[in-house]
């Protein structure tokens, strides 16, 4: 798993404009800039805010994404829920889930 260049995606794509527009447009024009497992090209690819969190993405940087892919702050939180309930615990990262919730 590499969540710096997940994280790392996320945050180029929330404050280089073009990048962005390439980023909702193309997404598979920016992946191979970014040193990613098939699983996280997915995720990308599917726009799935919770298997991102899943795999340890920081919460703010998904919250500005989610807002350009169209997501209301209920949605995303919603998403959040549904990835830990479908792909199982916070795998890594500042999230990271210790417990069974």
């Amino acid at each position: 798993m590499s969540l710096y260049y997940l994280q790392k995606l996320l945050y180029d794509a929330n404050r280089d404009r073009a990048l962005r527009a390439r980023f909702l447009s193309d997404i598979d024009s920016v992946l191979p800039a970014y040193d990613l497992s098939e699983e996280e090209r997915r995720a990308f690819r599917d726009r799935d805010i919770g298997l991102l969190y899943v795999l340890g993405v920081n919460g703010q940087l998904l919250m500005h994404i989610s807002a350009h892919w169209g997501m209301d702050h209920i949605a995303y939180r919603a998403a959040l829920r549904a990835g830990v309930q479908r792909h199982g615990p916070v795998r890594a990262g500042l999230y990271a889930m210790t417990t069974e919730a």
